[in-house]
């Protein structure tokens, strides 16, 4: 394999180049919200499509742990936040109660 290809000059341009292109696309989205329009039913994809990814994230995070099963303590912890979260239960509380509940099961036994 190429040392050059691992030298700490290469790996500083790499971080800037990256730094550089995540700013540009920060300051592209305001500076082009006005001048581009999607259709309405694309835009409506677009925020149910953040939707569905935000929920199959929860979900892989919340059900799965390494290559198997999350066991039952931690999806229990995840749906006494979501019940939280929709009776609009403070965010402190919600993380409180999730943590409290996990740990709960833990502590007796169920993974």
């Amino acid at each position: 394999m190429n040392s050059a290809m691992h030298s700490p000059g290469t790996l500083i341009v790499a971080m800037l180049v990256l730094a550089a292109g995540t700013y540009g696309f920060r300051f592209a989205g305001p500076l082009l919200r006005s001048r581009l329009t999607f259709p309405p039913r694309a835009a409506r994809l677009m925020e149910t499509s953040a939707i569905v990814l935000l929920a199959a994230l929860v979900a892989t995070t919340a059900l799965t742990e390494g290559h198997g099963a999350a066991g039952i303590a931690r999806p229990f912890g995840v749906a006494v936040a979501g019940v939280l979260a929709w009776r609009k239960v403070p965010f402190l509380v919600v993380v409180l109660a999730a943590a409290v509940a996990t740990a709960g099961l833990r502590l007796v036994g169920v993974e």
